[in-house]
């Protein structure tokens, strides 16, 4: 696979839905974003609050802003926080640096695009957001071992 498609990122949202309520998550809002990190889908579940969507999206652009999964992005923050406040400025507030944000890679270990996931806590999301990926028969690059 070259390209993330629609087709694909409906069934990643509905792999990540599932999952949320299979652990009995907290209502859910997954974005899917494309390598350039444009919105492909997006589906948020009744009760998600109201800045769900905008944080889901957050998490997945900052790991396709910096090729790396937003638990890496959530250490940044820690021991650089100049860093992330100056890529956030660049990316217009557009970086949430917390677990969540996951890279989706082909067979091959290209990048196709990433999930942010957000709703439940942010190790949970970030679980759910692997096994959505891996669902549809990709692979998901948190940046390290969960």
């Amino acid at each position: 696979m070259s390209a993330l498609t629609l087709e694909v990122a409906v069934k990643l949202t509905g792999q990540a839905l599932a999952a949320g309520r299979e652990t009995h998550c907290a209502p859910l809002t997954v974005a899917v974003l494309d390598c350039g990190g444009h919105l492909i889908a997006l589906q948020r579940e009744d009760g998600a609050s109201l800045l769900r969507p905008q944080i889901a999206i957050g998490k997945a652009w900052g790991a396709i802003a910096l090729g790396k999964g937003s638990r890496l992005l959530a250490l940044d923050a820690q021991q650089r926080p100049a860093f992330i406040a100056a890529l956030n400025s660049l990316g217009q507030g557009s970086v949430v640096p917390v677990p969540g944000g996951v890279l989706i890679r082909d067979q091959g270990g290209t990048v196709l695009g990433a999930v942010g996931i957000s709703g439940d806590t942010s190790d949970i999301d970030e679980q759910v957001a692997i096994r959505a990926v891996e669902g549809v028969g990709l692979m998901a690059d948190a940046g390290v071992a969960v």
